[in-house]
């Protein structure tokens, strides 16, 4: 696998990571190259890793497991319930050195207790944080947040935790021992070092750049304001000959349904669907799967990439994750697509589900495939949530926030998968209420950057 070269901040995270045994949460804004080096990471490392994530696409995308599958957890709040481990379980917790979590900015506090009592309870080490395993998380809480929750678990939440985020676990802040002496950590919990990358490579305009971190942070003026909806107030263009129509990023997975199936329709020619064809336990509901369980193309529809070419060694990719195109022809086994005037021949790709296995031989922790999801890497693509753009990067978009941005960080999200400001194209002008921040993030941050200026300033004095 061909990775880029790390920037000089992200070489140091990767020797923070790789020679300490610290806990480490590393962030960083929209293009900053987290997942950059996660997968360094993973492909260099000379420790005993295992990569989980809160979803099973998450999963996915970093050649990992769910959390729930990795640490046989119930669905759900876990609270002080027993945690039911089987020698299987017990032997693969056991094998592990570091712990990888992505995505961890929707790992809610309860999950994060549930996995450091699994770990304490396996590992027969009970008064040490993850019984003894070092954590390294990687995520952007002013992106992503864990699913709000209702009813009697919120009021559990309520009464147990600062917040429902991951920050606010026992294990990190701290809390009175369980009968079993799981939380038995002392006053202030265990330490968490949070390392924020800070050079952006997906914008290089200061001007644009200075505006989505007044986004990021809700301190957005009028001033600010009037630039983006200024520019943003002019209709999107009609495609020029061989152009691609220009994407839409909205709040809805009903809007993007009913853009997606309205373009599709105004198509001539016919429609034709390509199945997934699904082996071995993939998950159930299609929140799990990477791509379209049925997948209808016509000739001349517009599509987005949901992987990287997996091009032969030495050439360059021909197309990225998020790449956009249009279908010039639907062959048996291939779907021919124009990318900037170069037609390429896409093939059905393989997903595959893993999981860990412990091999006694070796003492060494291993990963099975346990099932395939087969699909062509492709999505309709006149528009897109705003979730699933996360992690995409666009030269131009339309961005539709409908009746309102309905979870914070949405709107910088949306905002930020764009290169600049001169491809933005807004449905309606932005309106203050779209800018939202949540204020445990804010609070969560700033003590992590207080904490960290305060240790440097002690190793400077």
């Amino acid at each position: 696998m061909s990775l880029p070269p790390l920037s000089e901040e992200q070489l140091e995270l990767f020797r923070l990571i790789e020679d300490t045994s610290d806990h480490v949460f590393i962030t960083g804004r929209a293009g900053t190259g987290k997942s950059t080096l996660l997968q360094h990471f993973a492909w260099n490392t000379k420790k005993q890793i295992a990569i989980c994530a809160p979803t099973g696409v998450a999963a996915l995308n970093v050649e990992g497991q769910t959390i729930h599958s990795l640490f046989r957890l119930p669905i759900g709040l876990i609270a002080d319930s027993d945690i039911e481990q089987n020698d299987g379980t017990r032997r693969i917790l056991n094998a592990i050195g570091t712990l990888v979590i992505d995505e961890v900015s929707m790992v809610n506090a309860d999950l994060m207790d549930a996995i450091d009592r699994s770990l304490r309870q396996a590992r027969g080490r009970r008064g040490e944080p993850f019984g003894g395993v070092q954590v390294v998380m990687f995520g952007d809480p002013y992106q992503l947040a864990p699913v709000p929750p209702r009813g009697d678990e919120l009021r559990y939440i309520q009464d147990h935790y600062r917040s429902f985020w991951f920050f606010d676990a026992k294990v990190w802040t701290g809390g009175e021992a369980d009968a079993g002496g799981m939380l038995d950590i002392g006053a202030h919990g265990a330490q968490l070092h949070v390392r924020e990358l800070v050079h952006i490579h997906r914008q290089s305009d200061d001007g644009f750049k200075q505006m989505l971190n007044a986004v990021r942070y809700g301190r957005v003026t009028a001033e600010i304001a009037g630039v983006l909806n200024s520019q943003g107030a002019r209709p999107a263009p009609e495609p020029e000959p061989g152009e691609v129509p220009i994407i839409t990023l909205a709040t809805r997975n009903d809007i993007v349904t009913r853009i997606n199936t309205r373009h599709l329709q105004a198509l001539s020619g016919r429609e034709q669907t390509a199945a997934a064809e699904v082996n071995g336990d993939f998950g159930r509901g299609e929140g799990n799967y990477p791509a379209e369980l049925e997948l209808k193309l016509k000739v001349g529809a517009q599509v987005m990439f949901l992987r990287n070419d997996t091009a032969m060694q030495g050439e360059p990719p021909r197309w990225v994750n998020g790449s956009i195109g249009t279908v010039t022809r639907i062959l048996g086994g291939a779907v021919r697509v124009d990318l900037d005037g170069e037609e390429v021949d896409v093939e059905p790709a393989v997903w595959e589900r893993f999981r860990y296995a412990y091999n006694p031989g070796t003492k060494t922790l291993s990963r099975e495939v346990v099932a395939e999801f087969t699909q062509f890497p492709l999505r309709l693509a006149w528009a897109v949530t705003i979730h699933k753009s996360q992690g995409k990067t666009y030269d131009r978009a339309v961005i539709d926030l409908g009746s309102g941005a309905f979870a914070p960080g949405q709107t910088y999200v949306a905002l930020s998968r764009l290169t600049s400001l001169d491809g933005l194209y807004l449905s309606r002008p932005l309106r203050p209420s779209d800018i939202r921040v949540d204020p445990d993030v804010t609070r969560f941050m700033r003590e992590a950057w207080e904490a960290r200026q305060a240790a440097q300033s002690a190793i400077g004095g």
